[in-house]
């Protein structure tokens, strides 16, 4: 819906004040916080302090017809002789959402909107709410890590959650193209850094919580502050409805700080859906039987793994909540796939190769102990750890595979600025402290590590390459180089097998 909103009317929703020429309130008709792509000249440029930079360096230099900042970037912008309009707020973050909702018209309150949050689960969550929803016969969208679709169709975005303006307009172009509902992951960093401000959700789900973003939430306590401000009826992002896995703690702490939550488990405590296995297929696909508050429903899952029971009834009962027939909609499971999750690569050899996003200790944990219950063989797997992120999960992660592991090759994942080594040794000291019998090795490059896992590998065994999953490039010293773990295993099935 494309409008134009007074100048002075978005600085009253904003809270700010509007300072400008006698008379001059100019209309606006779009908001951009990214001044290379500001190319509208009914343009409100959103000028934020960055980590180096204030936005409001770089307002000059763009064609916008008014601009929304702080007391900071003000300052910057007198200095600069700035005479177009500006709207000065405390915080521009905070309110971003809701003047990016206005002036595209509050898409999210005419679709029906599922967010889906928690440390592991999210994206494969999301998959399996994209396919429901799609076979009860919903126009979808979907929002997250893997990127956005519309109706199926790939949009090109680069964060979890985008920012809220680019949200906003995500939403407005889902609204034109006829989707009703939209399926959305939402991150720790986007419910604490305003990017789903003047968002309305039909519900919430969560799947659980474990060690991970420690770099940006200092604890375990303020990472699930973060997270409860979608479910907690106090705060002003809570979802209309919350759907709560509480198969770990987090989530019995969750479900009790929201208000009348729809309650999934999977591991025997009493809620109001719960979900376990009937039958594995020789496939690794699951016959799953759940409860729901509407009756029994048996579900063929194509995904294996404990996990992936867990978010196939939060899955189902979100659909639940804002009212879509179960059996239609666990009927679109068939068609999941989710890029990099549980991802099997086969090229006909006799053992099998796995690449996961597996990238937290307990995310490794889950992995390996899907496959051990899969294979009569050993278990081999690749693990490194991610540089400028959470340190502290780098021994736990090592442990973790060690535990679990035959042979545990310490390889490099996204360095990014650190030095590769010491990534890795923190690595291998996690591993080697487990004191277990597992053979543990270290090889940096990445290529190589995959190599001498799937060289290792004998029939009945099982390989998992984890950390990267669907990503196709690899982080090092500020420059991204082209990987992809799933190319990376194909071509050396290829050379083994050759």
């Amino acid at each position: 819906m494309h409008t134009t909103h007074a100048l002075s009317h978005l600085a009253r929703i904003a809270g700010g004040e509007l300072v400008a020429a006698a008379g001059v309130d100019p209309a606006i008709s779009s908001l951009e916080l990214d001044s290379a792509r500001l190319a509208d000249t009914e343009a409100l440029f959103a000028a934020l302090p960055g980590t180096r930079r204030h936005g409001a360096e770089f307002a000059a230099d763009t064609p916008a017809v008014a601009i929304l900042t702080d007391r900071a970037g003000h300052g910057i912008l007198t200095q600069q002789q700035e005479t177009r309009p500006v709207i000065v707020v405390e915080d521009v973050r905070a309110i971003l959402g809701l003047v990016a909702a206005e002036i595209h018209g509050h898409p999210s309150e005419q679709l029906t909107l599922l967010g889906v949050t928690g440390t592991s689960g999210k994206t494969t969550t999301s998959y399996l709410l994209e396919q429901g929803l799609m076979a009860a016969g919903h126009k979808v969208g979907l929002i997250g890590t893997t990127g956005t679709r519309i109706d199926g169709r790939p949009v090109p975005t680069s964060l979890t959650t985008p920012e809220a303006t680019t949200l906003q307009a995500l939403f407005a172009e889902m609204l034109d193209e006829g989707v009703t509902h939209v399926v959305m992951e939402v991150s720790s960093h986007a419910l604490e850094l305003g990017r789903v401000t003047g968002t309305r959700f039909d519900v919430a789900g969560f799947t659980n919580l474990s060690q991970d973003h420690l770099d940006f939430h200092p604890t375990m306590e303020e990472y699930f502050e973060a997270k409860a401000r979608f479910f907690d009826p106090a705060s002003p992002l809570a979802a209309a409805h919350s759907v709560i896995c509480i198969d770990d703690e987090w989530g019995q702490r969750m479900a009790a700080r929201a208000a009348a939550p729809l309650t999934v488990a999977t591991r025997g405590a009493q809620a109001d859906v719960s979900a376990a296995l009937a039958e594995m297929r020789p496939s690794g696909a699951q016959l799953i039987v759940m409860h729901l508050p509407s009756g029994l429903l048996e579900a063929e899952l194509p995904l294996p793994g404990d996990f992936n029971i867990a978010n196939a009834a939060l899955a189902t009962a979100m659909a639940y909540a804002v009212g879509v027939d179960p059996r239609a909609f666990t009927s679109g499971f068939s068609a999941v796939a989710v890029p990099g999750r549980m991802e099997r690569i086969d090229a006909g050899q006799d053992f099998l190769a796995v690449v996961d996003y597996a990238h937290k200790p307990a995310a490794v944990a889950a992995v390996l102990d899907t496959l051990r219950g899969q294979i009569t063989g050993r278990l081999g797997v690749a693990v490194g750890a991610g540089g400028d992120r959470d340190a502290t999960k780098r021994p736990l992660m090592g442990a973790e595979a060690a535990r679990r592991a035959d042979l545990v090759i310490i390889t490099d994942d996204n360095p990014r600025s650190e030095e590769p080594a010491s990534i890795r040794a923190a690595v291998l000291a996690g591993a080697e402290e487990a004191g277990t019998q597992a053979e543990i090795r270290e090889i940096g490059d990445r290529a190589a590590a995959i190599d001498a896992l799937i060289e290792w590998a004998r029939p009945g065994d099982a390989i998992v390459v984890a950390g990267k999953g669907h990503e196709v490039g690899q982080l090092i010293a500020g420059v991204n180089h082209h990987f992809d773990d799933r190319e990376e295993v194909r071509r050396a099935l290829k050379e083994k097998m050759s």
